[in-house]
C-alpha cells in the first residue's frame, strides 16, 4: 500500500469515527408544547438574552428588556432564517447579513429584514418560564 493510500483510509477511518454532524438546529418551539419549561428566570439577564435548547432540535431566544419581563422569539431571521444572536448593545442582530432587532418588541429596525422576529407566547410560574 503507498503512501496516499494508508492517508486515505486514516482519514476514512476519523471521518467515520466522528459520526454523522449534528443536525443544525432550528429556531421554534420544536416538540415542546404549553407548560412545558423553558428556562429558569434568573438564565435570563437584564438588558440581554439567551438562546435556549428545546425538545426536537429547536431553539428560541428569550429576553428579558426590562427587570422582570420577558420575551421570547423565534430566533429565525426572517430575511433568510439564519440563527440571530442574543441582544448585545442593546440590540439583536443577525450574524449572517446584518439586520438587527428591538429586543423588547421583535420588531426589525435595520435590514434587509423585512418584518420582525416571531415572538412565542410564554409565563412566568414560580421561578421559571413556561410556553404559554
Amino acid at each position: 500500500m503507498d503512501r496516499r493510500s494508508v492517508l486515505l483510509c486514516g482519514l476514512a477511518a476519523v471521518v467515520s469515527a466522528c459520526g454523522e454532524p449534528a443536525p443544525r438546529k432550528t429556531g421554534g418551539t420544536g416538540t415542546a408544547r404549553p407548560g412545558d419549561r423553558v428556562t429558569a428566570a434568573s438564565a435570563v439577564p437584564v438588558n440581554g438574552g439567551v438562546l435556549v435548547d428545546l425538545p426536537g432540535n429547536a431553539q428560541l431566544l428569550v429576553v428579558q428588556p426590562r427587570p422582570g419581563e420577558f420575551r421570547a422569539f423565534n430566533p429565525s431571521c426572517p430575511h433568510v432564517g439564519s440563527l440571530v444572536n442574543p441582544p448585545a448593545g442593546g440590540v439583536i442582530t443577525c450574524p449572517l447579513h446584518g439586520s438587527t432587532f428591538d429586543p423588547a418588541s421583535g420588531a426589525v429596525r435595520k435590514g434587509p429584514a423585512a418584518s420582525g422576529l416571531a415572538e412565542v407566547a410564554i409565563t412566568l410560574s414560580g421561578e421559571d418560564l413556561v410556553l404559554a
